[in-house]
């Protein structure tokens, strides 16, 4: 079958495809027609004779291989068999299998998957009694994950606690010790796993010259999809198979690298005209998914990218409303806008048609209460639903057995958490307590304080009612221990989750309204085929990459939230925070909502205090936003300008009293040291995050500024 290049692709995508000949970096902007231009190439290489076993696909996922070689087979009207396409992992593994001995291997060497590794990591850690006795030392997973993101990273251990997991420094030692003996067993035993397959090609290519030379001869054109997303080894590994002037493509979008936390390296993309001078960059700034409303605001995010291939995201589509910019007067009044939005936009769209994104999993749960009580279905990607977590389980179980002491479910999970008290115990204690058998309950007290502790403190909420909030004040602070000795691999996060079940709880007078909406679950749609159609989606910005809808709403777009709290003192986070937002509002078609609430409840002072807006909200022009602000009375409405304010060119003139007075950079501290700045206040004050000391607004004669 005959290609037609020219009328089935635009100009930019036209010149990835028949570009062939040296290196070559593709920028392709979201919704540019990325996997399209690859297919394309594929299938005009096998057009043009090439054999397509000198063709090497390497993508991040198995699935997205085989799509795009299907689809280029369909354009051709036959198979492109012979094509080396698959996951570098994959592509390591065929190279490894066919010269082991090179290295020393035997060929028959057996990979290990995640739960064998995790296995072994248990195994030598019993068999040298490292923290046997300890319930608080870390579990088989998060070993496992720790040593791997220390290989990915190629950081230390001692590093990556520091960054990722401080509270478990302490165990620092214990899990070098096990890094060793984990990595010691698999080469007794001829076992690799899937970060060793990396890096033994990486040394299997640098070692041998002749079977380095032979691969280059043998896959003359590589193709690398997502390129933004490959960690360091995989970047020399394309180096190494591709050469210094080799045939190598590599697609993808520096605005989109957000996964550093895996040990993906912007650095890759952005160094790629370093490691070939002589490359050709060919930019995809034609957009199929979004207006140009849109487009505008998200070409305003990457203005203020600190390393960045310029590109103007452009689409055909001129109309379309304004982006909204909503204001609701806290983060509690939040979910209450966000779902009067959602009930809005299901007059224009489908449910499943409409998402709702946020930074972090717990920035959710507010709405997902409102939206149990409204009834309306939705499905969560990149955390847990909200009362379907573990320990937002143990603390409802106290809740639930305050209002009735014959909830068994419920008694038997409270019971769990007492060392002393297994299941039969706990069966005999119940029915002790239904029957009011003082005399046994006496005796098992005597034995087990914790059970008289827990006993103790469940009736005194009975003889003496409170509100929730009231009675979470006291009943986390009980649980606290527990918390971090049956889930001590993560306790920090899920005593965050905790905080917010007690703001939520903050806005109910009694036990009972809170536990039913707490209980309720939408109902399930009856007689459809699939079960997650027509239903919202709530998902983290990093679990909706490569997705789109026709309208997107992102939450809590406030300093601490959108940037997180450790971006604002960190500069290369703080980047990456961008790129998260620009990836955000990319994946939405025809609406796009932004959501900064006005404050943000605390729950130890009991007081809502003002939030301020992300930086990259205050980045851009007004002009591009409809602002909405939401009332005391009733729903929001759309912002009125003050007398004589021209919204547009205040914003601007305000971000050059800004960018003049040096905000927008760092400066220095006698006390605080070197801080990131992130607010300019006039006429001389500076909001400055200063690491290890938070926020400081300080007035600008105390401060040195760097240039």
């Amino acid at each position: 079958m005959q290609l037609d290049l020219e009328n089935e692709l635009n100009p930019s995508q036209l010149e990835a495809v028949t570009t062939l000949q040296g290196p070559v970096l593709v920028i392709a902007g979201a919704g540019s027609g990325k996997t399209r231009t690859v297919v394309y190439r594929l299938a005009h290489l096998a057009d043009l004779g090439v054999d397509p076993e000198s063709i090497l696909l390497l993508t991040f996922t198995r699935k997205a291989a085989r799509e795009m070689l299907t689809r280029a087979s369909h354009l051709l009207g036959q198979g492109l068999h012979g094509v080396t396409g698959g996951t570098f992992h994959s592509f390591a593994n065929l190279t490894l299998r066919r010269y082991a001995a090179a290295l020393g291997l035997k060929n028959e060497f057996t990979i290990l998957d995640r739960p064998d590794s995790e296995e072994i990591v248990k195994q030598v850690k019993e068999a040298n009694d490292i923290g046997r006795k300890d319930r608080s030392f870390p579990k088989k997973n998060t070993i496992y994950s720790l040593i791997s993101k220390s290989r990915n990273k190629e950081l230390s251990l001692e590093e990556i606690l520091a960054r990722d997991a401080s509270h478990l420094l302490l165990y620092h030692e214990e899990l070098q010790r096990i890094a060793d003996l984990y990595r010691e067993y698999k080469t007794a035993h001829s076992l690799v796993d899937y970060d060793d397959l990396l890096f033994l090609l990486e040394r299997l290519l640098l070692e041998n010259e002749e079977i380095r030379e032979f691969l280059r001869y043998r896959q003359e054109y590589i193709m690398v999809d997502e390129f933004q997303d490959t960690n360091l080894v995989q970047g020399r590994l394309v180096r190494l198979l591709a050469g210094d002037e080799g045939n190598v493509m590599a697609v993808g979008d520096d605005a989109q690298s957000i996964y550093s936390f895996r040990g993906a390296t912007v650095g890759n993309i952005l160094g790629f005209t370093e490691v070939y001078p002589q490359c050709r960059i060919i930019k995809l700034e034609q957009n199929y998914r979004s207006t140009q409303p849109i487009l505008g605001l998200c070409n305003q995010i990457l203005a203020g990218a600190k390393e960045k291939y310029d590109k103007r995201l452009y689409s055909r589509d001129l109309d379309g409303p304004k982006p909204q910019l909503l204001s609701p007067l806290n983060d509690m009044t939040q979910a209450r806008v966000a779902l009067d939005k959602i009930l809005a936009l299901q007059r224009e769209y489908d449910l499943q048609d409409i998402a709702v994104l946020f930074r972090a999993g717990f920035h959710s749960y507010h709405l997902e209460v409102q939206l149990n009580k409204a009834g309306i279905s939705y499905q969560k990607f990149g955390g847990m639903k909200f009362t379907e977590a573990a320990h937002i389980k143990d603390v409802l179980a106290h809740l639930r057995l305050i209002q009735n002491p014959g909830d068994l479910p419920a008694w038997q999970r409270v019971m769990s958490l007492i060392p002393s008290v297994g299941p039969k115990t706990s069966e005999r204690l119940y029915h002790a307590v239904v029957q009011g058998d003082k005399g046994y309950l006496e005796k098992k007290c005597a034995k087990i304080e914790d059970l008289r502790d827990k006993l103790d403190l469940l009736e005194g909420f009975r003889t003496k009612p409170d509100t929730p909030y009231n009675i979470l004040e006291t009943l986390l602070e009980h649980y606290h221990p527990q918390l971090k000795s049956k889930y001590p691999d993560d306790y920090p996060k899920r005593q965050n989750d905790l905080e917010q079940l007690a703001q939520i709880a903050s806005s109910y007078s009694g036990l009972d309204l809170f536990l039913t909406d707490m209980s309720l679950e939408p109902p399930e749609q009856m007689g459809e085929a699939d079960p997650l159609q027509d239903r919202l989606t709530l998902s983290t910005i990093h679990s909706a990459k490569g997705l789109e809808w026709s309208a997107v709403l992102v939450l809590d777009l406030v300093e601490e939230r959108f940037p997180s709290k450790h971006a604002l003192m960190d500069a290369e986070a703080m980047e990456e925070e961008r790129r998260l937002f620009y990836v955000a509002c990319t994946r939405a078609k025809h609406y796009l909502g932004l959501s900064a609430p006005h404050s943000l409840h605390n729950r130890y002072q009991g007081i809502s205090s003002p939030a301020t807006p992300s930086p990259f909200l205050q980045e851009l022009d007004k002009e591009c936003l409809e602002e909405m602000s939401e009332g005391i009375t009733a729903g929001v409405s759309p912002k009125q300008a003050a007398a004589g304010e021209n919204p547009g060119k205040g914003k601007k003139q305000s971000a050059d009293a800004e960018r003049d007075s040096g905000a927008d950079g760092y400066c220095r501290h006698k006390i605080f040291g070197r801080g990131k700045i992130v607010q300019f206040i006039p006429p001389n004050k500076y909001k400055v995050s200063f690491p290890g000391f938070g926020l400081k607004v300080v007035i600008g004669d105390y401060l040195q500024f760097e240039e």
